[in-house]
């Protein structure tokens, strides 16, 4: 798509809110929200924010759950000319804190059933650079800093000072854990929005129907921005929903006639084996990403919902990269299952050896993508993971290679990163490692991430204990869930002798997966498996 310039691109937003009317707009928990409240939301929290100090160039670090005002929480900042800065809420609260220091904010929105207590609060208005708080609800008990509610505001009518929008021009900063799993600063700017209202526009001008869109991604996440805005920007319906279960998911299918909806593979499965008799035939797209989906049982999803599924790649520094939309069984074309689709609209891919030499077809190396869907950089120079290289193209970290017909086959990833769980996250090898190696009966350990027919892939601890030492796995587990999360927390503890190493003297993941395998061959469960 092609970049405009000059403006604040939330004032064609606005435009477009007012002319979609009294339509719905946004639905979560029984509330129901029309383009014109949005509207008048996000001008009051412009007006809120800005009368509270707030100016152009400011950074606002984010905290809040998934409800209406959160998407004019965006818009209002961005239309002040502010930088956001959305904090996952899935991430240790270590790295919570690290990406609040990186992203340096002046401000920081949070709804205090987020935060866990009162020790990010303190620590943050206690630091070198005490930040001015605003919460999204009721301030904690016995925090006097806990700072202004904004939604009481918003019920008060409080008008505060009028909103020019003039000055810098807005842009959003979005967790990512890099491969090492040290937070980075993805950054996309107000390009990225102006795309996205073009995008919203093709899709209309080719007479697609505004989408009533069922969210399974979080709005802290650059993937859920992009579908849940592509929505909002053509008309559509954003449903918004707090919890996940497949007869929860399928009963809002019918009752809502949801057109559109985002599962990753593992919910995707979990929808696909549940016995409900509901009726899905309003869906359109039934969008599947977040991690590799096995083709065993996407063949076994299209037999239950018909060629709505749709595969989506992409990445926090590239969203969405392709799509193969309409999947249906080929049978002249097995493999095609096994594919992720083709480039996304303006979106190029080339496949590259270590050398960035481009690679022919058929041939694997690291997958390098550019387009408008690119980020803009990161925040914070030196920060390790995909580099931009300065032409406009990334290393995504993924090796894959391309068929004659342009579609991309993932075969690995060039980093440890895991993708696992329900929720898609990404989890990082160091921190649960460093855990690990603190509790007083383990000599050494190491983390990979094995296969697994629910989630993908699953969290996998290789433990070396002190001779003598009495430990359990799940003594482990609840060590690392007492110092992470649970999301952090291995579901597979095995115990061996040693750690394999490599010949400069690393620890050799892959041998210890191949090790698992084998073993799984032997012992479906797994040594410690729970």
């Amino acid at each position: 798509m092609e970049e405009q310039s000059g403006g604040n691109y939330v004032t064609r937003v606005l435009e477009l809110f007012a002319g979609y009317g009294d339509t719905e707009a946004i639905v979560w928990s029984g509330r129901r929200v029309s383009y014109a409240e949005l509207v008048r939301c996000t001008l009051a929290l412009a007006a809120a924010l800005g009368g509270r100090g707030l100016h152009p160039g400011a950074t606002v670090a984010i905290l809040v759950p998934d409800q209406p005002e959160t998407a004019a929480l965006q818009l209002a900042l961005h239309l002040l000319g502010c930088r956001t800065a959305w904090i996952a809420s899935y991430a240790p609260r270590r790295e919570q804190a690290a990406f609040i220091k990186l992203a340096d904010p002046d401000a920081f929105v949070y709804h205090p059933a987020m935060i866990g207590g009162p020790g990010l609060i303190d620590e943050l208005t206690h630091g070198e650079k005490p930040l001015r708080l605003f919460s999204f609800g009721a301030p904690m008990p016995g925090n006097p800093a806990a700072g202004d509610d904004l939604l009481t505001a918003l019920e008060r009518g409080w008008a505060g000072l009028p909103v020019s929008p003039q000055g810098p021009e807005p842009e959003s900063l979005f967790y990512s854990g890099g491969t090492t799993g040290t937070p980075k600063l993805i950054r996309h700017h107000q390009a990225f929005y102006q795309n996205l209202l073009d995008i919203a526009d093709y899709y209309l001008s080719i007479g697609e129907l505004p989408m009533r869109f069922l969210s399974g991604s979080s709005f802290s996440h650059v993937s859920g921005q992009l579908a849940g805005f592509l929505t909002l920007f053509e008309g559509g319906t954003l449903f918004q929903s707090d919890d996940f279960s497949p007869a929860g998911f399928l009963a809002i299918v019918e009752h809502e006639r949801i057109s559109s909806a985002f599962l990753t593979p593992a919910l995707l499965y979990a929808v696909a084996d549940h016995p409900s008799t509901a009726d899905t035939s309003s869906l359109r797209y039934l969008n599947v990403g977040g991690a590799a989906a096995s083709p065993t049982r996407l063949a076994a999803a299209i037999e239950r919902f018909g060629p709505v599924l749709r595969l989506v790649y992409g990445s926090s520094e590239a969203p969405l990269i392709t799509d193969f939309p309409f999947l249906d069984h080929d049978p002249d074309r097995p493999e095609r299952l096994m594919s992720c689709g083709r480039p996304f609209l303006d979106m190029r891919i080339e496949i590259r050896d270590e050398r960035g030499r481009e690679q022919p077809v058929g041939e694997a190396g690291e997958v390098w993508v550019a387009g408008s869907l690119v980020m803009a950089g990161y925040w914070a120079p030196g920060q390790p993971g995909p580099d931009a290289t300065g032409d406009g193209w990334i290393h995504t970290g993924d090796v894959g290679y391309l068929d004659e017909d342009g579609y991309l086959y993932l075969v690995d990833r060039t980093s440890d990163m895991i993708v696992t769980s329900e929720a898609a996250a990404n989890v990082y090898c160091r921190p649960i490692e460093d855990a690990l190696h603190s509790h007083p009966g383990v000599r050494a350990a190491a983390v990979a991430g094995v296969p697994d027919e629910a989630c993908g892939e699953v969290v996998c601890a290789f433990v070396v204990t002190d001779p003598g030492a009495q430990v359990s796995a799940d003594d482990l587990r609840q060590h690392v869930r007492a110092q992470l999360n649970a999301l952090y927390t291995p579901r597979r503890i095995e115990f061996v002798g040693e750690l394999p190493l490599t010949g400069l003297a690393k620890v050799d993941k892959r041998a210890l997966r191949l090790a698992h395998l084998a073993g799984l061959a032997h012992s479906p469960a797994g040594s410690g498996a729970g």
